[in-house]
């Protein structure tokens, strides 16, 4: 079971915490995290285009000339899909593009996600003891754990104030635990948990006790990956 080291905001160790193997030690899966994230892309669209064929654009509805003797060609209508201002013909229509995914693929794409990130060295786990809301101070915590590029902050409800410390950086999504998805964690460069977020972990340290996070297990059936996916926001 491969082990990290628990950091504090200075970069400092302040113990040790195992990472589940069934979670971080996987071999990723390729094909379903491309299918889960395209899924979950796909959902995010509004599908709100909308083109009026010939039946509903305005005006047409005169014969514009008589059907023989003219030398043009015959034409019924100015609102066809050949003449300008004319329907347009197949063009789209208002639509839903989510994807049915099943739960054992959205799970087994984030477990893949995380195992591709900690293969890496990319997982850290950080004690954040933000005393006041500081954006200051989270410039400074990111620079002293040489954290670069695009940062997966995953924080409990309770974390108010690094929550509103992180939250104007541009380059930090904050997330929390129960809206892990695999898009976010494969969008990111580093993934930052807390002791109490980060999944499914035993505590190796003695003075912690705090509760893991369960990623759950694989008795469900499927689910529609735009409601199980769409947890969090850029």
């Amino acid at each position: 079971m491969p082990e990290v080291d628990v950091l504090d905001a200075t970069g400092k160790k302040a113990g040790r915490i195992a990472l589940d193997d069934a979670t971080f030690a996987i071999e990723p899966h390729v094909a379903v995290m491309h299918q889960v994230v395209t899924a979950q892309l796909a959902a995010r669209r509004a599908g709100s285009q909308h083109t009026l064929t010939r039946a509903e654009v305005r005006g047409g509805g005169a014969k514009p000339w008589r059907q023989k003797g003219t030398g043009r060609a015959r034409q019924g209508s100015i609102r066809s899909p050949q003449w300008r201002g004319g329907g347009v013909a197949l063009g789209p229509k208002p639509r839903s593009f989510a994807q049915r995914t099943p739960k054992k693929m959205i799970r087994l794409a984030l477990r893949s996600a995380l195992s591709d990130r900690a293969s890496d060295g990319r997982v850290l786990v950080v004690d954040w003891d933000f005393d006041a809301p500081s954006t200051k101070t989270a410039v400074a915590a990111l620079a002293a754990l040489e954290v670069t590029g695009r940062v997966l902050v995953v924080l409990t409800a309770e974390d108010e104030a690094a929550w509103k410390s992180f939250r104007n950086l541009g380059h930090v999504h904050l997330c929390e635990a129960r809206e892990l998805n695999a898009y976010d964690v494969l969008a990111s460069d580093w993934v930052l948990f807390t002791r109490a977020t980060l999944p499914t972990a035993s505590v190796a340290a003695p003075d912690a006790d705090a509760p893991s996070v369960a990623l759950g297990d694989d008795t469900d059936t499927d689910t529609d990956a735009g409601t199980d996916e769409e947890g969090s926001g850029s």
